[in-house]
């Protein structure tokens, strides 16, 4: 039996339409402007975030080719970010809006942590830009260490379990089972409670699931996962309104994995857009 999960009325009296048309009129030329300076590539990756979740406020099922598109940009800049910090010298070559760019290499970047990956790799799951997913698994865990306190340390277990299932290297289940250790309450003390339990768990345990081809536990824990995502998000008004809360970013990346690898999907919600999940937009145009 389907499950369906309602999403939150994001109520605020937000302009999601008009705001996702202006941040892509200006994503368009900061762009443009990348391959002149590249300082500038992490705002310009947040912005696109920012547009990518106003376009499913108003397109929740990513019915639309222009979530589509705001999809592809955010995956192809969180890629272009990682690919400009990780050298110095020259250019890197990176495709982003339909073309082919030239970008400064920056060499590393203090905003180029585990966060910034974790959301960077999530898009390329959604995209299935299985290049995109080696290239960021091949980027050493050292070079994505934050300054001490930012994080706590489950999310370097996390980023080392994804890396090694996607690289098939070995020892992937003592890797899974520290992260969940180390994402226990008692242990991660630097996250707030609320977004560890709402936001941050939720893909881990999914993940779990998949991993072990628990097709029978897999549904329930999405549907709990898209459940505490709309508890964090309605926690207060402030929130309610935020559209970082139209889609669920970790658990439709991971129910992307699954869906690929034949699980059936018995979980519906505007938290997970259907046409990304169901990969409905590949191959519309090169990624």
């Amino acid at each position: 039996m389907t499950v369906h999960i309602t999403r939150h009325s994001m109520s605020g009296g937000l302009d999601a339409e008009n705001l996702a048309d202006q941040l892509g009129r200006s994503q368009a030329k900061d762009i443009d402007e990348l391959e002149e300076s590249a300082d500038l590539i992490d705002f310009t990756f947040t912005t696109a975030l920012v547009a990518l979740h106003a376009r499913c406020v108003v397109d929740p099922r990513a019915a639309a080719v222009e979530t589509w598109e705001a999809t592809v940009n955010a995956m192809q800049l969180g890629s272009a970010f990682f690919a400009v910090t990780e050298t110095s010298d020259g250019t890197v070559e990176c495709r982003i809006n339909r073309k082919l760019r030239s970008i400064p290499a920056l060499g590393p970047m203090p905003s180029a942590d585990a966060g910034a990956w974790l959301t960077a790799f999530w898009l390329a799951v959604i995209c299935r830009d299985q290049q995109r997913m080696t290239q960021l698994c091949e980027i050493s865990l050292e070079r994505l260490r934050a300054p001490e306190g930012a994080y706590d340390e489950y999310i370097y277990h996390w980023v080392d379990a994804l890396q090694t299932y996607w690289l098939r290297r070995p020892g992937l289940v003592d890797k899974l089972i520290a992260t969940i250790e180390a994402s226990d309450p008692p242990v991660a003390r630097i996250a707030p409670q609320d977004m560890l339990q709402g936001l941050l768990y939720p893909p881990i345990n999914l993940f779990y699931h998949f991993v072990r081809k628990d097709e029978e536990g897999f549904n329930p824990a999405l549907a709990d996962a898209l459940k505490l995502h709309k508890a964090y998000w309605t926690m207060d008004e402030d929130r309610e309104a935020d559209i970082d809360g139209s889609f669920a970013l970790g658990p439709l990346a991971v129910a992307c994995l699954a869906y690929d690898g034949g699980f059936t999907i018995d979980v519906e919600s505007e938290y997970l857009p259907k046409h990304l999940l169901q990969r409905g937009w590949l191959g519309e145009f090169p990624t």
